[in-house]
């Protein structure tokens, strides 16, 4: 018995230490031919692009985007917010089923209703396609329809409408339709309403990095930097002509010579379709804070704490949907107002449609030292989100501090002193829904 188990006990430790030199090995193996990737739990090689086996949807880890499968969404309508988070769900849409965007059409004009007006115009056409892969990479994918080998096969995928069509089940559609012989065809083409009214699964977090990747083509972005430069020009005059060496003094001694002007943004929202809207939306929900008229929102304004006057103030509005053009009167003494038409860039909006004119604008605002908007305005929602992660991204350490560089503030809520209330977006919400469609809680 003794010789026995020596003889079992011998050859038990020779196979266990076989196996763990056989495992030891194809760690190394791995280890240097596999690359390593956070949230990879399985892994295989196809079409030379990574892919997940199971996937596990809703992750924010960051993996490879099939490029061999896509997903076809319906053409982007409404206001160029709207069409923007549209986009995003979309590319989002297509992340959960491990495939590549087929790059979407844009509308140009706001006729959202009539569809022989809507005047297409190609993603490309707005924003840069390269520039948005290489940002995005790896995180969502654009493709081209020359990209897709087959036209004829293409899988419809019904999005329901309704109180019947509920988040969950909207989940468990595109679970289905991420595995099996639905996961087979080369093309998903998504049939139902606007994207924007799409169920949201995503956090803001993956919101804001699709946004990140946004930018304007060279020819739009250069109309930002006149109208920009122009804003900022009218503020250097100004200074230049004061009678009160000392005022200009005193705002030049806290920046380097090099460093522009500030300027204001305000989005005005008080123009006529807008009025409607956000009268029946405060009957509503038992609510004052939307609607915000002129008088009140130059009110606000004038109460920001730690103003330096003058200062020039750009104003945003939607002219052509605007019931008088007295926006420029009744701003107290110090604060110098500027709509396109006086600033004189009226021109370089007439060029384009409504869509590339609102993109200007959403540029002209975002780069603002100090905006102010109104919390239920996508527009307004969606340049605080911008200027928020911004600020993350430089570090700021209290993004609610007094002195805290790109302020953001919402005029339909009152605030300290009765100012405008200090507004950032809370970047842990699990959802759009707040920024989609307005809100009275803002972060600070």
């Amino acid at each position: 018995m003794e010789v026995l188990s020596r003889f079992l006990g011998g050859t038990l430790n020779s196979i266990i230490s076989k196996c763990v030199g056989l495992l030891v090995t194809v760690l190394i193996l791995r280890a240097l031919f596999l690359p390593s990737f956070p949230g990879f739990d399985e892994i295989e090689w196809s079409n030379l692009v990574y892919i997940r086996s199971h996937p596990p949807l809703l992750s924010s880890s960051d993996f490879g985007i099939r490029q061999d499968k896509f997903l076809l969404a319906p053409q982007l309508v409404w206001g160029l917010n709207n069409q923007k988070i549209a986009f995003a769900r979309a590319c989002l849409t297509a992340r959960m089923l491990n495939r590549t965007l087929l790059m979407p059409s844009f509308s140009a004009s706001l006729f959202y209703k009539e569809i022989d007006l809507l005047q297409p115009i190609s993603f490309d056409k707005v924003f840069q396609f390269e520039r948005f892969n290489t940002l995005c990479g790896g995180f969502v994918q654009l493709g081209r329809h020359s990209d897709v080998l087959n036209r004829t096969q293409v899988l419809e995928m019904v999005k329901g409408s309704g109180r019947r069509w509920t988040l969950e089940r909207d989940l468990s559609q595109l679970k289905e339709h991420s595995k099996g012989s639905l996961d087979d065809y080369e093309v998903i083409r998504i049939v139902g309403k606007n994207p924007f009214l799409w169920h949201d699964h995503w956090p803001v977090t993956d919101y804001a990095k699709v946004f990140e990747c946004l930018d304007l083509i060279d020819e739009i972005a250069t109309e930002v930097d006149s109208v920009v430069s122009k804003i900022r020009a009218i503020g250097r005059e100004v200074i230049n002509n004061t009678e009160s060496v000392e005022l200009e003094n005193r705002m030049i001694s806290d920046r380097s010579s090099f460093q522009p002007l500030p300027y204001f943004a305000v989005h005005m929202r008080i123009e006529i379709d807008w009025m409607i809207h956000c009268r029946k939306l405060e009957h509503r929900l038992n609510t004052n804070q939307i609607c915000s008229s002129k008088k009140e929102i130059m009110e606000r304004v004038r109460h920001i704490a730690g103003l330096k006057a003058p200062i020039v103030v750009y104003l945003a509005v939607a002219d052509k949907l605007l019931n008088n053009s007295s926006i420029l009167e009744g701003w107290e003494e110090g604060f110098l107002p500027f709509e396109k038409k006086k600033l004189g860039v009226d021109g370089i909006y007439n060029k384009y449609p409504y869509l590339i004119q609102s993109a200007i604008d959403y540029e002209v605002c975002l780069r603002a030292d100090i905006f102010v908007g109104n919390s239920f305005s996508t527009f307004s929602s969606l340049v605080v989100l911008e200027r928020t992660q911004k600020m993350i991204r430089m570090s700021v350490p209290n993004l609610c501090g007094a002195d805290v560089r790109w302020p953001s503030y919402a005029y339909n809520i009152a605030g300290e002193s009765n100012g405008p209330m200090r507004w950032i977006t809370n970047m842990s919400e699990s959802s759009l829904q707040a920024i989609s469609y307005g809100t009275t809680h803002i972060s600070c």
